[in-house]
This record gives C-alpha cells, structure tokens and sequence, in this order.
C-alpha cells in the first residue's frame, strides 16, 4: 500500500451521533433537518463513499438511528466518557466486525459538508508520518471529534477510560499524531 493511498477496507467510518445538544433544544443534533433531510443522512452521503464500513454511535435510544440501515453501536463506557466512549465503542467494533480495518475514521453527526476527500486527505497525512491519529482542523483549531484513528489504540483507549480520563485532548497528545487542515 502506497502513503497515499488506502483501501477501502482499511477505514470504518464512524458518525458520532453523541445524543442531545442543550444548542438545539435538548434534540438529538444528527436528526435536525437540513435541506428536507436529517443532517445525519447528509453526512452518510458523503462518508460511505470514503470507507469500507460505516456504523453510527450514540448514547441515544438506537432505534432513533435504525431507519438509515446501518449498525447503530452504543457506547460501551458505562459512565459518561464523552467522545472517547465513542471512539472506543467504534475500536471495538472494527475488531470485531471488520478484522482488516486498521483506521476508524470519525466524524460528528452535524457536519453535512464533510469533505468528499476527508478519509483520504487525513490518511495521506497520518501514513507518511507513522502517526496514529490525524485529527481534522480549521482555522477556529483541531476538531477531537473529526479524524482517522489508529485501531491499534483500542487497548491504550480501554485503560485510560478506565483510570477515568476523559479528555480527548489529553489522550490525543500522548501518541504519535498530525493535524490536517481543510479549509471551510
């Protein structure tokens, strides 16, 4: 495989559906109309054409997100761990449902102009420099949620969640990583 290129196989995507937003009046964000359509819908238009899989999690009723047809994951934290819980649930489920799958690739439910070349852009990134998180960012900073992660850190994410680190950032800045500007 080149560095710049990947397969296919390689990537689960993964929208972060996190549940409700107090900026929206307590609804769950990725069911917001935009266009006659959920915001969500919008960004699986443009992240399945990226990646081999793609799965939703939530830390809302799952049968909220059943009507797109894809596996809808809870997080599997007990406690609320924030987007890490995500993460990992995401991690876990690659291993056990696409094996070959080095890279979960993560976007929010509320970004429906997601970058027809997202996947890509952030892996041609993250291979040359051997890191193990290329995280998404605009001029405004890094966005935690957004970015192509490492399955391999799926033992590493299970510890520190479990020694209740929850900070992304944090977590973030103890490995290997890049950041990938796109532009807005």
């Amino acid at each position: 495989m080149g560095h710049s290129s990947y397969s296919l196989a390689d990537v689960v995507g993964v929208v972060l559906a996190g549940g409700q937003s107090c900026q929206m009046s307590g609804d769950d964000k990725g069911l917001k109309s935009l266009a006659g359509k959920p915001l969500i819908a919008h960004v699986i238009e443009r992240l399945a054409p990226q990646v081999g899989s793609l799965i939703i999690n939530t830390k809302s009723d799952l049968t909220l997100y059943a009507a797109f047809g894809l596996p809808v994951i809870p997080d599997i934290h007990g406690e609320f761990a924030g987007p890490l819980a995500g993460i990992l649930s995401a991690m876990r489920w690659a291993r056990e449902h696409q094996p070959s799958a080095r890279w979960i690739a993560t976007t929010a439910c509320d970004t429906p102009f997601l970058p027809m070349n997202y996947v890509e852009t952030l892996h041609r990134t993250a291979t040359p420099a051997r890191s193990t998180f290329a995280g998404a960012m605009s001029m405004s900073g890094i966005h935690y949620k957004m970015g192509l992660w490492a399955v391999d850190l799926v033992d590493d994410l299970t510890e520190s969640l479990a020694r209740g680190e929850y900070q992304v950032q944090l977590w973030v800045d103890r490995h290997w990583h890049v950041k990938v500007l796109f532009p807005t």
